[in-house]
């Protein structure tokens, strides 16, 4: 049982009577999922994506969607598509085990300094194209909005998760998965949405352009230099709130 959803870990079952063809894909995407294919605040693949790789009609993917979305291992939104709100347990319980309360914002500060900069390095020599590609569609998402405090924040994670699955290193993208983890359990994300004036949002709108400049490039220097520079300014923002 996976306690920050009370959902079971197991493949979820509809409350009415499925297909087995839809049944099948519950369990492909649930299992992707799960082994983090698809990671938690990650966009789905566009329903026609999924039919033509699945192999099945589009309203088959609708219906399995509707399931995974019922038992809250996705969220829809309109105009935008589907994404992943499953967590695994291990996080969860690390926070209900004090680690969120007992992480200061310094504390996590220094955490993001140690990992950023090597994450974005690995990164840009790692990342794959499609890999870009999905950074660059999170960056245009990230640019469309101008007061969605909410939705910025949500797509920030995105990005910053995307550059660490870029580094090809599991351990260290679960290393920084709990950074964020921990930030959505304590005082970071009340203190980010007090800060995000729309001006500071479109600040962060064209630092994160930079970066993804960087990082298409495969500029390994400037990339790094960037998220050294940007941890100094979150550094100044911190500061300034204490």
């Amino acid at each position: 049982m996976n306690k920050q959803t009370g959902k079971s870990d197991t493949a979820p079952f509809a409350v009415q009577p499925i297909g087995a063809t839809a049944q099948i894909v519950i369990d492909t995407l649930f299992a992707r999922i799960k082994a983090e294919e698809y990671p938690t605040d990650t966009r789905l693949p566009s329903e026609r994506t999924l039919s033509a790789e699945l192999g099945v009609a589009r309203n088959t993917v609708r219906e399995a969607l509707d399931v995974l979305e019922s038992q809250g291992v996705i969220r829809r939104r309109p105009g935008s598509g589907s994404f992943v709100t499953y967590r695994s347990s291990a996080p969860a319980n690390m926070a209900e085990n004090g680690l969120a309360e007992e992480t200061s914002p310094l504390n996590h500060l220094v955490v993001r300094g140690i990992l950023e900069p090597e994450m974005v390095r690995l990164a840009v020599v790692n990342m794959t194209p499609r890999q870009i590609t999905a950074l660059s569609e999170t960056l245009s998402e990230i640019e469309a909005i101008q007061t969605d405090t909410d939705a910025f924040i949500d797509l920030e994670e995105q990005l910053y998760m995307r550059i660490a699955e870029g580094t090809g290193n599991p351990l260290l993208a679960a290393c920084y998965k709990l950074t964020i983890e921990t930030y959505r359990q304590s005082f970071r994300t009340k203190l980010r949405r007090r800060n995000l004036t729309p001006k500071r949002i479109q600040d962060y709108q064209k630092r994160y352009n930079t970066l993804f400049n960087a990082i298409s490039s495969r500029d390994v220097a400037s990339a790094v230099e960037f998220i050294k520079l940007h941890l100094i300014e979150e550094q100044k923002l911190l500061l300034q709130d204490e």
